[in-house]
């Protein structure tokens, strides 16, 4: 869910944020203050994963992820079970099972990986500038665990029990699409009655305030194979069928289609033909990346680029063969969804009823934080995927994303959180699983 600073702002006017605020919940001191006690634990989970370089190709570094995640997860009480990858690659999931003695049936999902190549923490090491905490990965995602983390040590503490059971689902590969576990969350998450995602918050040095995000695209790829024949370069060009050329010619054709075509987006970003200098070759690719926020918006997209592709070839006898793969279905909030976000509008006001004025929260002595008021943006959507579109795939259960620590520079440089958004969060994340599990007892989630 990547937007530069500029592209976001642009993207929040156009698309009608919401400063809404429902009626506050009143604060509840008692969890407020356990929020409070437990920010520095968070702040050394952060250092801690941030140290183990965990890119989506490094299995070495997920493995040590994985294990750091077992590690705390079975220090609070949790039953814990390593999930093999559907597609066979390790290290597969974490899953955490916490049992309870109420109704609530939910699950809490971040991911291990991040976008970044071995060696990345020799340029970028974990460091702090006010109040920014740097390092990568430090916000997508490892500040959602380390969010989920602390939230369960916070609930531990207070020892509530008032659920049926607790699911925790951290997996390996979101970053590269989710290829093997994106079933297992949908799986997960068709039994739950919520699911809470903890993909990062924008920087409220970015958007102004905190908030939580209602929808985000769907993505796939369309690939467009050409086969034409092979011939001498040098001595026979004229025998062959160029397939590289033909490729060209259809790119240059297709490469504004999705403009016309609602609720997409495609970018064509892999191209291979060619296996010798001297040869005319016979086969080319391409394949590119789709985001679609309409449901049949991506096959109608096919559509348009077969008959496109169909309408004129450059190269005589060359054929071309289109192709869909969906990678990850889109996320969309829906009523249910904007329920639970109305849930944690609520318990942010109440944070400090009296003003709203999102002034950054300021130290005091001891360490300690005061709030000036919280207002939570209700995110309306990003081109970006997320794993929250597996877990609500079924349609069961109500489903909710970015509940991760306010940060920004997520696939770039310079990746960092807010310090400041650590204490609040935790406190919405503890809050709404108490109401989420009062509203289960009384048969009134959403």
């Amino acid at each position: 869910m990547i937007m530069q600073r500029s592209a976001f702002a642009v993207f929040l006017v156009t698309l009608g944020l919401s400063f809404t605020l429902q009626t506050s919940a009143a604060t509840d001191q008692s969890l407020l203050n356990a929020a409070r006690a437990q920010q520095p634990a968070v702040i050394q989970s952060l250092r801690d994963m941030v140290n183990i370089e965990s890119g989506s190709d490094d299995a070495a570094g997920l493995e040590r992820m994985a294990d750091y995640a077992t590690t705390q997860l079975k220090a609070l009480g949790a039953t814990v079970t390593r999930i093999p990858a559907t597609n066979g690659k390790p290290p597969g999931s974490v899953e955490g099972v916490f049992k309870g003695s109420g109704k609530l049936r939910i699950m809490l999902i971040g991911h291990m990986d991040t976008v970044y190549r071995k060696g990345i923490l020799h340029a970028e090491p974990y460091h702090r500038d006010g109040n920014e905490l740097y390092g990568p990965g430090i916000a997508d995602d490892k500040g959602g665990i380390a969010t989920i983390l602390g939230t369960l040590a916070i609930l531990k503490q207070q020892g509530w029990k008032n659920y049926a059971q607790i699911t925790v689902l951290f997996d390996p590969d979101e970053e590269i699409g989710s290829p093997g576990s994106g079933k297992i969350i949908a799986n997960r998450g068709a039994k739950q009655d919520v699911v809470l995602s903890y993909e990062p918050s924008p920087a409220k040095a970015v958007a102004g305030h905190e908030g939580v995000l209602l929808k985000a695209a769907g993505t796939g790829s369309i690939r467009l194979a050409v086969q034409g024949r092979a011939a001498h370069a040098g001595a026979a060009s004229e025998e062959g069928r160029n397939a590289l050329i033909e490729l060209a010619h259809q790119l240059l054709q297709t490469r504004e289609l999705a403009s016309r075509v609602p609720g997409t987006q495609m970018n064509w970003t892999m191209a291979e033909s060619g296996t010798a200098r001297n040869q005319i070759p016979e086969r080319a690719t391409a394949t590119s990346d789709v985001r679609f926020t309409e449901s049949g918006a991506a096959e109608k997209l096919l559509d348009a680029v077969k008959a496109k592709v169909a309408e004129h070839h450059l190269v005589p006898d060359a054929t071309d063969e289109v192709t869909l793969e969906i990678a990850r279905p889109m996320y969309d909030a829906g009523p249910r969804g904007l329920a639970l976000a109305k849930l944690a509008q609520s318990v942010y006001g109440g944070l400090d009823a009296g003003d709203l004025a999102a002034e950054p929260s300021r130290e005091m002595p001891g360490g300690e934080l005061a709030f000036s008021g919280r207002n939570l943006l209700l995110l309306p959507g990003t081109t970006g995927g997320t794993d929250a579109g597996f877990a609500g795939s079924s349609g069961k259960a109500a489903v909710l994303e970015s509940l991760g620590l306010a940060g920004w520079g997520y696939h770039a440089r310079d990746e960092y959180i807010e310090i400041d958004s650590i204490v609040p969060r935790l406190y919405l994340s503890a809050r709404m699983l108490m109401e989420l599990g009062r509203q289960a007892e009384a048969g009134k989630l959403p």
